[in-house]
């Protein structure tokens, strides 16, 4: 009786993991084809090309897969809903687990120096 509960308790969990605990499949073709459009047709002349912008997006993908099982759900859930607003960004969602990081350990974040404030 006690395996028939148990079986009948574990059936009832979900299977799956949590979206929050994997890293978030993105659409970044379609945001780097938008950006390099959307820069050509404002006659900007330093346009990423789409090639630089997808290699950009893979680079931040990786280093958010370094990230992601280490930042806590609440700060996934909510950068995950940033980079999924419009453009779908991996440098996006990368920025925003980084700023949390550097909001919760201060201290982790070098100081710097004088002459680098200086500068502004």
């Amino acid at each position: 009786m006690k395996i028939a509960l148990l079986s009948l308790a574990l059936m009832g969990q979900p299977a799956t993991i949590p979206i929050s605990d994997r890293v978030p499949v993105l659409n970044v073709e379609a945001g780097c084809k938008a950006a390099v459009e959307e820069a050509k047709a404002h006659g900007l002349t330093a346009v990423e090309s789409f090639s630089d912008c997808m290699k950009d997006e893979k680079e931040a993908q990786q280093q958010v897969s370094t990230l992601w099982a280490t930042s806590p759900s609440d700060v996934r859930n909510r950068c995950e809903g940033t980079a999924s607003i419009g453009v779908h960004s991996y440098v996006e969602l990368l920025t925003c687990l980084q700023a949390a990081f550097v909001a919760a350990h201060p201290e982790a974040v070098p100081p710097r120096k004088a002459r680098d404030r200086n500068k502004h």
